[in-house]
């Protein structure tokens, strides 16, 4: 089983990172705890990493990121960061018919993305806007 390391058990860099997680999210999710087990500095990287692009305003807001993640993380098969992803969603306001709609896009772009893979020839005509 992965190790994590324990609130308690949090020194230095570890429990300053952790201080700030939990002042920001309310706990330490256990994907922190077992980045600080492997390396603490490591942690500190990742949670600057989230930080400036999850919770720092910036041009998309905070829910429609999490749907992102969520999407991300579903099409990676990560059940961890499907669940935290959904989960934060909903606390930012996403309701069940905006999550299960986005479930319904990327089941959708899945299989189109199969069928484009099939036939890897097809040119895509479709150009952005000028």
């Amino acid at each position: 089983m992965t190790k994590l390391l324990s609130e308690e058990q949090a020194t230095g860099t570890a429990r300053a990172v952790y201080d700030d997680i939990k002042k920001n999210f309310g706990m330490v999710p256990n994907l922190f705890k077992a980045m600080a087990a492997a390396d603490p500095e490591w942690l500190a990287a990742n949670w600057q990493r989230e930080k400036s692009i999850m919770l720092e305003a910036g041009p998309l807001d905070r829910k429609t990121r999490e749907l992102i993640a969520m999407t991300v993380s579903i099409v990676n098969h990560c059940d961890y960061c499907t669940q935290a992803h959904e989960a934060m969603a909903g606390r930012l306001g996403a309701s069940k018919a905006e999550i299960n709609h986005a479930k319904q896009v990327i089941e959708l772009f899945s299989s189109f993305n199969a069928i484009v893979n099939a036939y890897p020839d097809i040119p895509c005509d479709i150009k952005p806007s000028e």
